[in-house]
């Protein structure tokens, strides 16, 4: 029988994700210090794709942690923003891009 592969549920801010080892995927930029190469997620809800079983946390699965290298930082694309009142000479228009970091999981430890 051939075993599924490890994944591991994680939150970060108000946003939660789905990652396995190689994993490439984007997380709203963090505040990080200044040449900083990998980042750690802690706070893990549910580790599955192990032989013993799956781990459900309570909130989060205890001593696990999730590692990811920074591969780059991102810009997603852009909305724009349209503001106006009828017959009250009111109208504003404004952009925005949201920043993302670019992760690969390198390590999933339980």
């Amino acid at each position: 029988m051939e075993h599924a592969r490890m994944y591991a549920i994680i939150a970060n801010g108000s946003h939660q994700y789905r990652v396995e080892e190689g994993l490439i995927f984007e997380v709203e930029r963090m505040d990080l210090p200044d040449g900083a190469e990998t980042v750690e997620f802690d706070n893990v809800l549910f580790v599955g794709g192990m032989e013993e079983g799956p781990k459900v946390g309570r909130p989060t699965v205890d001593g696990a942690k999730v590692t990811a290298e920074i591969i780059d930082e991102i810009k997603g694309d852009k909305i724009t923003i349209i503001k106006h009142h009828k017959r009250k000479n009111y109208a504003r228009k404004q952009g925005h891009r949201q920043k993302y970091l670019q992760l690969r999981v390198s390590k999933i430890e339980v």
